[in-house]
C-alpha cells in the first residue's frame, strides 16, 4: 500500500522518536508506512482488521462519530496523520492530542469535489482555506495546498504539513 504523496513528502517533519496517530486509518497504509520509518503508531478506526500486527503498531477500533468518549484520553503525540477523512467535531480533540511542537499532517476532500463523485456533502468537505484557519495562530504552517488533482483519482483536496507552536 504506497502512501500519500502528501504524506511521503512531509513525513521527515517527523521526529524520529516521535509517536504517530493515524486517524481514521483505514486499512494502515500511514500506519506502516510510519512504523517502516521506525515510529511507534497508534491506528485508530472503527475496523482495524486489515491493520497488521507489530511490536510497534497499536490499533485501537472506535468509532471518531458515534458520540463515544474519545478512546485515547490524555494520550499525547509527536505527529497526527489524517487523510481522506473529516469529521470536524474531532479538530479540537486532535489539537488536544498533539504535543508541542508535534507534527499535523492533514489531506482530505474540499468544496469542488462533488463533481468527482464522492464525497459530496458539504459536512465530508473542506470549506475554502479552513485548514489554514484551523492552523492560524496555533501552528507554523510548513506547506500546504489547496487543488485539483488527478492521481490516485480526479479530486479537490486540501493539504497542510504544520507544526504546532
Amino acid at each position: 500500500m504506497t502512501p500519500s504523496s502528501w504524506i511521503a513528502v512531509w513525513a521527515g517533519l517527523v521526529p524520529p522518536d516521535a509517536a504517530v496517530l493515524d486517524v481514521a486509518a483505514g486499512k494502515g497504509r500511514h500506519t506502516q508506512f510510519f512504523a517502516a520509518r521506525g515510529h511507534r503508531v497508534t491506528a485508530v478506526d472503527r475496523d482495524v482488521t486489515a491493520i497488521p500486527a507489530s511490536g510497534t503498531i497499536e490499533a485501537i477500533q472506535a468509532d471518531l462519530e458515534d458520540g463515544s468518549p474519545w478512546p485515547l484520553p490524555g494520550r499525547r503525540f509527536g505527529a497526527i496523520v489524517v487523510t481522506n477523512y473529516l469529521h470536524r467535531p474531532l479538530f479540537p480533540v486532535l489539537l488536544d492530542a498533539l504535543l508541542p511542537g508535534g507534527i499535523l499532517l492533514y489531506e482530505t476532500f474540499m468544496e469542488g469535489n462533488e463533481r468527482f463523485g464522492k464525497p459530496s456533502r458539504p459536512e465530508f468537505l473542506l470549506k475554502d482555506g479552513e485548514l489554514l484557519d484551523l492552523a492560524r495562530g496555533k501552528f507554523s504552517v510548513t506547506a500546504y495546498e489547496a487543488r485539483m488533482i488527478s492521481q490516485p483519482k480526479m479530486a479537490m483536496v486540501q493539504r497542510i504539513a504544520a507544526r504546532l507552536l
